[in-house]
């Protein structure tokens, strides 16, 4: 198949469209809908949404769902958590993903059982208590759960005595083996029930049923359907344990049956692929650039601030070759070696990101204090453009909860 030729500009455009991030977008989300159905339609969408408990605003899942919401609730998650319109497991890492594509994942459910259960094994009188208390009082959160026995969890030091009450860590064993599921959150405060009762039926027979290469390859279109733009250079292409060799053959693969096309950037070196049925939606915006060569790049342009783990910064190789943008997360950084703070967002001003900013919530007091507001020495930071960052930042705070909102350190004067 031959190569789209194209820009990065409008690949970028393109993509930012697919992500629900572009300005100039008709929207497709129904403004009379409720609040969980809007929800559920971005995730669809999207395909899933990363969850991180971090929160120095919100966590990840509800700032990703705020960028392309407006007047989003963070309730609406629970809503459809309880009602088992979505799931959590592993996608891109833990997911908020549509219960329709849960027997999908059965490839990945028995792996991980099959890692999990000398563990299990190992507590089988607390996991047996943990699952007759749910089958008879859940959903449940761990503080429901009293035990004095301790063990050493997922993330307890092993050379330390064990810390891990042995309920929660039977939660979270049995959560990653699918027996059962996350059917609420409140605060960070998780609430379990059995799968048998909280997935419909259908689907989990469906799961059992359901042929291994059927499940790998639903899964592999449900990533390519979620990045839009990728190469084979992810080691977790489709969510699966593929070598470099196997991915290269994966995509060349399909290929050859017209699922995927190849596109050459004009100054990148390496290809990138789409979806074939997303062909015309790109060359689309190909055209639109070629009408509209001088982009006025202080265009009244809608300012987002993205979570770390926002869907659109999944891959950072992708972030620097199409955006010319490098962004690192600097959690795990030292204080003392950190460049723009612990929790630094990207900001996407229409179709460039042009800096970071790295916000603190503080709830008691309805304060916002962005620690470090950071833009790029090479953006022309225009009063125009000043003045949607500001605006934008006020318009941020109030949605999460602040009544005001501060700039301790800037970059730009």
């Amino acid at each position: 198949m031959t190569p789209i030729q194209t820009t990065k500009r409008a690949l970028r455009r393109f993509l930012l469209e697919k992500q629900l991030l572009l300005d100039s977008q008709p929207s497709s989300m129904n403004v009379n809908a409720t609040m969980p159905q809007r929800v559920l339609d971005v995730i669809r969408q999207l395909e899933c949404i990363q969850i991180d408990p971090v929160a120095a605003v919100r966590p990840n899942q509800h700032l990703a769902l705020s960028a392309r919401i407006p007047g989003y609730e963070p309730d609406a998650l629970n809503v459809l958590l309880s009602s088992n319109e979505v799931f959590e497991y592993m996608a891109n890492a833990a997911c908020i993903i549509p219960m329709s594509d849960y027997p999908f994942f059965e490839p990945t459910r028995q792996r991980l059982r099959e890692n999990i259960q000398p563990h299990l094994d190992q507590i089988a009188p607390v996991v047996e208590q943990v699952l007759q208390r749910l089958e008879m009082e859940g959903p449940l959160s761990a503080k429901s759960f009293d035990s004095s026995e301790r063990v050493h969890g997922y993330w307890d030091n092993v050379n330390v005595n064990a810390k891990t009450k042995a309920t929660s860590h039977a939660l979270n064993l049995l959560t990653d083996a699918a027996q059962i599921r996350i059917v609420g959150r409140e605060g960070n405060q998780r609430r379990f029930h059995l799968t048998s009762q909280t997935v419909p039926a259908r689907l989990i027979q469906q799961a059992e049923n359901i042929d291994e290469q059927v499940a790998l390859e639903a899964m592999l279109l449900k990533y390519f359907r979620a990045y839009r733009v990728f190469d084979a250079s992810d080691p977790r292409l489709g969510w699966q344990r593929l070598r470099a060799s196997e991915r290269r053959e994966t995509i060349d693969s399909h290929i050859r049956e017209g699922i995927v096309s190849p596109v050459d950037v004009t100054g990148l070196d390496k290809p990138y692929y789409i979806l074939a049925e997303d062909m015309e939606r790109l060359l689309a915006h190909i055209d639109e650039e070629r009408e509209l060569p001088h982009y006025e790049e202080d265009a009244d342009a809608t300012v987002h601030f993205l979570p770390p783990l926002d869907n659109l910064l999944w891959s950072r190789k992708r972030l620097t070759d199409l955006f010319e943008f490098d962004y690192r997360w600097e959690i795990y950084t030292p204080a003392v070696k950190r460049t723009y703070g612990y929790y630094a967002m990207p900001i996407l001003a229409g179709d460039r990101f042009i800096g970071r900013m790295d916000p603190r919530l503080d709830k008691k007091q309805g304060q916002l204090t962005v620690e470090y507001l950071q833009i790029d020495p090479d953006i022309d930071f225009t009063k125009k453009l000043k003045d949607q960052v500001y605006s934008s930042l006020e318009a941020f705070a109030k949605a999460h909860g602040a009544t005001t909102v501060s700039v301790a350190r800037r970059s730009f004067e």
